[in-house]
């Protein structure tokens, strides 16, 4: 029966890979349809919709099914209440990235962006391929120290969002209404996406630790402090016994 068990949850895990997968090709279609203002780019990412509903729906049957199955000890309980939330943030990137593909689709066949915003959403579609990326290499590999330094990604992405603001609110604009609209727009889904890889990496170091981030972050600074402890009275035995040999 435990076999069985750990078979349901390995299929589970499996099921959030390929979730992940989803919501990955979804928001590359979606900011490459921004940027080069293309129509079948955001088709492409609209239509992945219906793959991702049967993937959410068959990873809330497996849930429901994995509690009710059997008692899981400590460690698969982490796992299936962990994965569940995984799916919740998930959920909400695709539709985010979906956000993002729905209106490069309504303004084509004009652009979306004045020429000088390109840049700065190029890089925000960098750095959120790059943090979904590193979110799939976590479902493949749990590594709570991994998964705590995507928060440095998300910082690059806060800024840009700040930077973006600051630009649209404390200079004179300008372009349109409705591109100020489109960029504060384009630029919060982006920032909620990264958000949410960071929330994920978070679900992660509680599976694999059983702590929240930032107890894991006091824990790994105890830790560190107790080292350097240990080092320094180390070097003071050594200091003393040489004293005393003499």
């Amino acid at each position: 029966m435990r076999t069985a068990y750990r078979e349901h949850l390995d299929a589970f895990a499996h099921d959030l890979i390929v979730m992940c997968d989803i919501v990955q090709e979804i928001m590359s279609q979606a900011s490459h349809a921004l940027l080069h203002h293309s129509l079948q780019s955001s088709e492409d990412a609209l239509s992945l919709a219906d793959q991702l509903d049967d993937t959410r729906t068959r990873c809330d049957t497996r849930a429901i099914e994995l509690l009710a199955l059997e008692a899981p000890v400590a460690r698969e309980l982490r796992q299936v209440i962990s994965s569940i939330y995984i799916v919740e943030d998930f959920d909400r990137m695709a539709a985010l990235g979906m956000h993002v593909a729905k209106c490069a689709r309504r303004r084509h066949p004009h652009p979306v962006l004045p020429d000088p915003m390109i840049g700065y959403f190029e890089e925000l579609a960098r750095l959120a391929q790059e943090m979904v990326g590193r979110v799939h290499e976590l479902l493949v590999d749990p590594d709570a120290e991994v998964a705590i330094r995507l928060s440095q990604d998300d910082d690059a992405v806060d800024d840009l969002h700040d930077h973006l603001m600051t630009k649209l609110t404390l200079h004179e604009w300008p372009h349109s209404t409705r591109s100020a609209v489109d960029v504060t727009l384009l630029t919060r889904y982006y920032e909620r996406f990264s958000d949410h890889c960071v929330n994920v990496a978070g679900r992660i170091i509680y599976l694999t630790t059983g702590l929240m981030p930032n107890e894991y972050l006091a824990e790994r600074e105890r830790d560190r402090d107790e080292e350097e402890l240990k080092r320094r009275f180390e070097k003071l035995e050594r200091i003393y016994h040489r004293g005393n040999t003499r």
